[in-house]
């Protein structure tokens, strides 16, 4: 009687197809979980992302009767007439000539000047200097105005608001008595709703009956009201002061969290070894919650840098204060200069791209190191 005896390597083979069915199975369950969400995901962002970009190369408006042109990157950067004096019947920019006292048509597709008048191509040499001029997005002065607001507005306030997070999680992660109930009363602002947040500031630092300005007199710390979101020297400050006043409690979770998550044998051991506070923080305990406070920094920069209903409430167009979403919307809205706005939108879009992959790849060198 032969007796069938298995060697490991012939049991592994044996049980390989086995772990390779269950792990098709998963990836199998995996996606059929996941697209649902991807095509969703696709609809509400992948689409208005698609259309902002493509509405960007185009001098849409809001004008039913004036058809859309296909005008490339122009409204990022254009060399020519001013763009507003587009006539549609004659296919091009009116131009007076005053040299010539001649009235001209542009045509870009055929790159020169046509006579109006006497409707055929001019047969003179056109002098531009007068005519011609730097247009677009890239040379707006408003929009590098917005663009530093919105730098500025991210700099500082994510700054103040990962300090004063990391000293309020180390301070609710310290076995205080009450500490749960001291947990939810710090959730409380960041749980309002931005809108609300903005609205409620807006009624106290306001001028005449704001509730800041009577306590700052009633201390005897100004001599008279002040107007804190219209002043130009204070509005900007006061808007970051309401969004660290919003958003700290959100970093705080985060950060918190990632405490939580430290093993207490490390502590212990520099306890032992007799390691001051200063360089248990310094050499324990911020290398290891290194990452999650990138990813804390990361998402607050990212939120920062599209802000828009904080600014647009508390202090609406003002140019002291105004964010490049804010920018866009004016342009879009307000001025009905769909293309233009749309290229905004794209180049913050472009800009939050940049700065997110920049950042994670410097957090990725740092955790490396």
């Amino acid at each position: 009687m032969t007796v069938a005896t298995s060697t490991p390597a012939a049991a592994a083979r044996a049980a390989k197809p086995a772990v390779s069915r269950l792990s098709r199975q998963r990836i199998r369950a995996a996606w059929m979980f996941l697209v649902p969400m991807l095509l969703v995901l696709a609809l509400v962002a992948g689409w208005p992302l698609v259309r902002t970009v493509a509405l960007s190369f185009t001098d849409a408006t809001l004008k039913a009767e004036r058809p859309t042109r296909l005008v490339g990157f122009d409204n990022y950067l254009f060399y020519g007439p001013n763009r507003a004096d587009w006539d549609d019947k004659l296919g091009g920019y009116y131009v007076f000539y005053d040299p010539k006292g001649t009235n001209l048509v542009w045509k870009p597709e055929e790159g020169r000047f046509w006579d109006i008048d006497e409707n055929k191509p001019v047969d003179y040499d056109v002098d531009t200097s007068g005519i011609f001029s730097w247009q677009g997005l890239l040379v707006d002065p408003v929009w590098w105005r917005s663009a530093w607001n919105t730098i500025l507005f991210t700099v500082i306030s994510v700054l103040i608001e990962t300090i004063l997070g990391l000293v309020i999680a180390m301070t609710l992660n310290a076995h205080l008595p009450g500490r749960g109930l001291l947990r939810a009363a710090v959730l409380i602002p960041w749980a309002i709703p931005t809108i609300v947040s903005a609205k409620m500031w807006g009624w106290m630092l306001n001028d005449q009956y704001g509730v800041v300005n009577e306590v700052l007199l009633s201390l005897g710390v100004i001599s008279t009201r002040i107007a804190w979101t219209a002043d130009p020297s204070l509005s900007l400050a006061s808007v970051i002061a309401v969004d660290v006043w919003k958003t700290t409690p959100f970093m705080t979770l985060l950060i918190l969290a990632a405490l939580q998550m430290l093993p207490n044998e490390v502590y212990e051991a520099a306890k032992v070894d007799g390691i001051r506070p200063w360089r248990v923080f310094t050499r324990i305990t911020l290398p290891l919650i290194w990452p999650a406070l990138m990813v804390a920094i990361l998402f607050r920069a990212l939120d920062s840098l599209r802000v828009f209903d904080l600014i647009y409430v508390l202090t609406s167009n003002s140019i002291n204060t105004m964010s490049m979403s804010v920018f866009a919307r004016q342009q879009s809205i307000d001025f009905g200069n769909v293309g233009f706005g749309s290229a905004a939108s794209t180049l913050l879009f472009v800009i939050i791209a940049v700065i997110a992959a920049l950042w994670m790849v410097a957090g990725r060198v740092r955790f490396d190191k």
